[in-house]
């Protein structure tokens, strides 16, 4: 995938624009090309047998003899960073057994520039570049150090309360690779405090839950029942243990 997607990003080339996918986003040539190499492998496996949907951020639903197994795909993860150049963005992929984020039995997520992988499959723990995610400590367990911030510029507004209580932000403009990097404690907590979709999650949070890690919306209300679609949406708080968890929270006046 990164052979494909590596030499168009920050190019003219990669940013023309096509039609607006369905999920509502304007389809890039960059987005096109990595989507086609994903639905190239997944016909392979259609015509070996295989039965399954596939549910992607450009083409939508599409079935291949079943509707479960469902393949939800986002071939470029960060493609605003992609199309600008920023050497940062990813291919998202989970398998599902159901309609929910609870259903969700394998999460792949893979940094399409550094080639680094993290996978997880439901009760069998999460991986970093095949080995199994090694959590780091905080540094002040009684303090989020280091927020991980969604890249809507009304986060910073909606999310104000834990930023003043934050030492350092970074925004990545990954959605997956932020919670991805959160389950291995590279941030101390990661917040989404506008409605983003769920689709972008469900990989990282089955990444998430298998490191030991909580999520929740900024209520603390569980996610696990939220529906694994384009349209779906949820604000998102997350971070590598409950206790941190619980300290973000605190800046939305919820508990877990």
């Amino acid at each position: 995938m990164s052979e494909t997607v590596k030499p168009l990003a920050g190019t003219e080339a990669g940013r023309a624009p096509l039609t607006v996918g369905a999920g509502g986003d304007r389809t890039m040539e960059l987005d096109r090309a990595a989507e086609a190499v994903v639905f190239g492998r997944l016909q392979a496996a259609a015509d070996d047998g295989e039965k399954f949907s596939v549910l992607s951020e450009e083409a939508g639903r599409r079935s291949f003899g079943a509707d479960y197994p469902l393949v939800l795909v986002d071939p470029v993860d960060g493609s605003l960073n992609a199309k600008q150049g920023l050497p940062l963005f990813g291919i998202m992929l989970a398998l599902l057994d159901g309609p929910n984020v609870a259903d969700a039995v394998v999460g792949c997520v893979v940094n399409l520039v550094t080639g680094e992988s993290w996978t997880a499959i439901r009760k069998q723990g999460a991986r970093r570049a095949g080995r199994p995610v090694e959590v780091q400590p905080p540094q002040d367990r009684g303090r989020i150090e280091l927020l991980g911030l969604e890249s809507n510029p009304r986060s910073l507004v909606a999310a104000r309360q834990l930023v003043e209580r934050s030492s350092k932000i970074r925004i990545l403009g990954s959605m997956a690779l932020s919670i991805a990097h959160t389950a291995a404690g590279g941030f101390d907590a990661f917040c989404a405090p506008i409605p983003m979709r769920v689709f972008d999650m469900t990989a990282s949070l089955l990444i998430l839950r298998e490191a030991g890690g909580v999520a929740s919306d900024v209520r603390g209300q569980s996610l696990d029942g939220l529906a694994c679609t384009l349209e779906a949406r949820t604000t998102l708080v997350c971070a590598p243990s409950e206790e941190q968890h619980a300290l973000a929270l605190k800046s939305f006046g919820a508990t877990p």
